[in-house]
C-alpha cells in the first residue's frame, strides 16, 4: 500500500532532519526535573502534615518551647557569633561567583532581532539545534556535542546580543559574567570565583535541563601564559597580566582550562552519594562492590566573547574547549539595509524615509558601521528632530547625524580673511582633484568649519561597495591628498603647515603600494617583518626611493591638472567662503556649473561619451560611502 503525502513527508523529515524531529532533549529533561521537584515537595508536605497530626493525637506541642537564656550570657554570645559570621561571609563573598542569571522570559531579544550577520546566524542556529538535541546526537549518532563557542569581533557587532538570543531560543537560563569580575586582590580568589561560576553553571543545567554561560571579554583571564615575559612582550595587555601575576598568570588560565573540562562533574547530593558508596565499597569484597553511578552529562553551552582572540592562550582554542570560532564583522550593504529597516520600524520617522531608495542611500552611506553604530545614528537623528521641534526624524536629520558622527561637531573659529581664503583654497584643491581623478568616489562633506583638530576637511568615499583597491585607486588617493598642497602652491606661491597631515596620509598610502602590494616593481613585502610598514619602507634605501617617486609623480600630475582647471578651484573656493560648508550634491553642483564655462573634462569614459545631462547625472550620482576617507 502506497503511503500518503503526509506520511511520506514525515518519513522524509525523519531521514533528512533527525535532529530537528521530535521533542528537544532539553524540554524532556526540564519536564522530568519539574516532576521530580513536585514529588519532593509533596513528600515534604506529607511528612509535615503527618507530624502535625501525630503531635495533635499525642497531645504534644507542635513547636517546642524556647529555652530561657540569661541576657548577660546571650549578648556576648550574639556579639562573637556576629563577628564569626562577618569573617565567614567575607571569605565566602570573595569566592562567590559574580555571574548574573537571566531566565528565558527575562531576555527580550530573539534570533529574529539579530540582523545583519546572516552567515554567522546560520551557524548559531545549527549550534542551538545541536544543544537542544545533545543526547540524541551523542547516543544515537555517536557525536560529541559542542560545548564551547568563541565569538570574535569588533565591539558593537552583536556578540552579546546573539548569546542572549541563543539562551532565549533554547529556553534555558543565561548565566552572564564579565571576565574582569573574576579578578580579585586576594590570593587564590580568582580561581575560586571561576570554580564557583562553573559549579553554578552545572547546577543550573541539571536543574533546568540545560544552561548557557557567557563570559564577556574572556581575554581578561585567558591571555597567553608567560607571566611577566608576556607582559613585557605586549604592553597593551601587560596591565591585565600584572593583575593576575600575584597568583600566577598560568594558574588562572589553568583553572579555566580545567573547569572547561569538568562540565560532567557531579554536584551536590550526587557527589555526597558517590563518597558514601566509595566508603562502603572499602568494606566490601570485590564481588560484592556497589556499582557507582556514572555522572550524567550536563547540557551546558559556554560562549565567550573577545575582540582579541589572537592574544588568548592556545589551549583555550582547541576543540573540546571552544569547538567553534565565529567571527562577527561589520555587515555588508544588504545587512545594513536590513538593519535600517529593522530600526526604523521602532522609531518615528517621516514618510520620505519609507522610500526604498532613501533607505538604500542610508545603508550605502554607513559602510563599515556596526549595528550599534547604525542604531546610534538613528537615535541621534531623533535628537536632531527634537531640536527642531519635530517628533519624527527626516532624511536631513539622518544626514546631519551621520556627518557629525564622521567628522565631529563644528566649532566656530574666527579666522582672519587671509586664513579663510587659504583654507578654502586648500580644501577646494582636494575636492577638485578627487572629482577629476577619482570619479568612483563620492564627495560627502567639504567644509572650512573647524571639526576636531582639522581647520577644514574633505570627506569622501567609494560610491559602491568594494573590498579591494587597484593601483589606480591608491594612486588616486595619493593625488587627492596632494591636492591641498598643490593648490596652496599654485594660488599663493608657497605652502603652509596645513598640508602636514595630508603628506602623512599620502606617505602611508604610498608605503602600502611600495612595501605591501608590490605595485612599484619590487615583490618584497615589508609586512613579513616585525616593524611597522611605514618605518620598514623608510628604513630601506631602495624602497624609500620608490616611495618618493610615487609621491613626486602624484604631485606633478596634480599640478598639471589643477593648472588647467583653476576655474574649478576658484568656483569651489568662492562657494566655501560664502557658505562655509557644502554637503554631497552641493559640491558636485558647484563643480558642474563651473565646468560648463570651460576647462578639462574629468578623465572618465562615461563622461567623455555622454551628453551634458548624462554627465550631470553620472558625476552627481551618490550611492554612498563604503569606507569614508577624510582629508584635511
Amino acid at each position: 500500500m502506497r503511503a500518503g503525502p503526509r506520511k511520506a513527508h514525515l518519513v522524509h523529515e525523519e531521514l533528512v532532519s533527525p535532529i530537528r524531529r521530535g521533542a528537544h532533549d532539553i524540554a524532556v529533561d526540564r519536564e522530568r526535573m519539574r516532576r521530580r521537584r513536585v514529588y519532593r515537595l509533596a513528600v515534604v508536605v506529607l511528612l509535615a502534615e503527618a507530624y502535625v497530626i501525630a503531635a495533635a493525637l499525642m497531645g504534644r506541642r507542635i513547636v517546642p518551647p524556647m529555652p530561657s537564656i540569661d541576657p548577660l550570657v546571650l549578648v556576648p554570645v550574639l556579639f562573637f557569633a556576629g563577628l564569626l559570621a562577618i569573617m565567614l561571609l567575607t571569605q565566602v563573598g570573595s569566592a562567590r561567583s559574580p555571574h548574573v542569571t537571566f531566565r528565558p522570559e527575562q531576555v527580550d531579544v530573539r534570533l529574529d532581532d539579530v540582523i545583519g550577520i546572516d552567515p554567522v546566524l546560520e551557524d548559531v542556529r545549527r549550534s542551538i539545534d545541536l544543544f537542544q538535541t545533545h543526547r540524541r546526537f551523542a547516543d544515537q549518532m555517536g557525536g560529541t556535542p559542542r560545548r564551547g563557542l568563541l565569538f570574535e569581533g569588533a565591539p558593537g557587532t552583536g556578540k552579546t546580543m546573539t548569546a542572549k538570543a541563543m539562551a532565549a531560543e533554547a529556553g534555558v537560563p543565561f548565566l552572564f559574567v564579565s571576565a574582569t569580575s573574576f579578578q580579585s586582590m586576594y590570593y587564590g580568589a580568582t580561581a575560586k570565583k571561576i570554580r564557583a561560576y562553573f559549579k553554578a553553571l552545572r547546577k543550573a543545567a541539571r536543574a533546568e535541563g540545560g544552561a548557557i554561560g557567557f563570559i564577556e571579554e574572556i581575554d581578561a583571564i585567558g591571555l597567553r601564559r608567560g607571566g611577566m615575559l608576556a607582559a613585557s612582550a605586549d604592553g597593551q595587555r601587560g596591565s591585565v597580566t600584572n593583575l593576575m601575576t600575584s597568583e600566577g598568570t598560568g594558574g588562572v588560565v589553568n583553572e579555566l582550562l580545567v573547569q572547561m573540562q569538568s562540565f560532567d562533574e557531579p554536584t551536590g547530593a550526587a557527589k555526597l552519594g558517590d563518597r558514601l558508596v566509595a566508603r562502603l565499597n572499602l568494606l566490601l569484597p570485590a564481588h560484592r562492590q556497589v556499582p557507582r553511578r556514572r555522572p550524567a552529562k550536563a547540557p551546558i553551552l559556554l560562549i565567550a566573547a573577545t575582540n582579541r582572540a589572537d592574544s588568548l592562550d592556545p589551549a583555550l582554542l582547541r576543540p573540546g574547549r571552544f569547538d567553534r570560532h565565529l567571527t562577527f564583522v561589520a555587515p555588508d550593504a544588504h545587512g545594513r539595509r536590513a538593519l535600517v529597516d529593522h530600526f526604523l520600524t521602532r522609531r518615528s520617522h517621516d514618510v520620505e524615509l519609507d522610500d526604498p531608495v532613501v533607505r538604500d542611500r542610508v545603508a550605502a552611506a554607513t559602510n563599515g558601521w556596526t549595528p550599534v553604530m547604525i542604531e546610534h545614528l538613528l537615535d541621534e537623528a531623533l535628537v536632531n528632530a527634537l531640536r527642531r521641534g519635530s517628533l519624527t526624524m527626516s532624511f536631513a536629520d539622518v544626514e546631519t547625524a551621520r556627518i557629525t558622527e564622521m567628522v565631529g561637531i563644528g566649532q566656530p573659529v574666527r579666522y582672519t580673511e587671509a586664513e579663510r581664503r587659504l583654507i578654502a583654497t586648500h580644501e577646494a584643491g582636494h575636492a577638485v582633484t578627487a572629482w577629476l581623478v577619482a570619479p568612483n568616489r563620492h564627495l560627502e562633506v567639504l567644509t572650512i568649519v573647524r571639526r576636531g583638530e582639522a581647520l577644514g576637511l574633505l570627506a569622501h568615499g567609494d560610491c559602491e561597495e568594494v573590498w579591494t583597491h587597484s593601483e589606480g585607486d591608491l594612486r588616486g588617493l595619493v593625488q587627492i591628498a596632494m591636492g591641498g598642497w598643490v593648490a596652496e602652491e599654485l594660488f599663493f606661491g608657497q605652502t603652509t603647515t596645513g598640508p602636514a597631515s595630508d603628506l602623512a596620509a599620502a606617505t602611508r598610502t604610498a608605503a602600502q603600494m611600495v612595501g605591501a602590494a608590490g605595485m612599484t616593481g619590487s615583490l618584497v613585502s615589508f609586512l613579513a617583518t616585525d616593524r611597522p610598514l611605514v618605518s620598514a619602507v623608510l628604513a630601506d634605501g631602495k624602497a624609500r626611493e620608490q616611495l618618493e617617486q610615487v609621491l613626486d609623480d602624484a604631485r606633478s600630475s596634480v599640478r598639471r591638472l589643477l593648472s588647467r582647471n583653476r576655474h574649478l578651484v576658484e568656483a569651489l573656493r568662492d562657494a566655501l567662503l560664502e557658505r562655509h560648508e557644502l554637503l554631497g550634491d552641493e559640491i558636485t553642483d558647484v563643480l558642474l556649473a563651473a565646468h560648463l564655462t570651460g576647462g578639462d573634462l574629468p578623465p572618465v569614459p562615461q563622461l567623455e561619451e555622454s551628453s551634458t545631462s548624462d554627465r550631470v547625472r553620472i558625476a552627481a550620482a551618490s550611492v554612498g560611502a563604503l569606507r569614508g576617507s577624510v582629508v584635511n
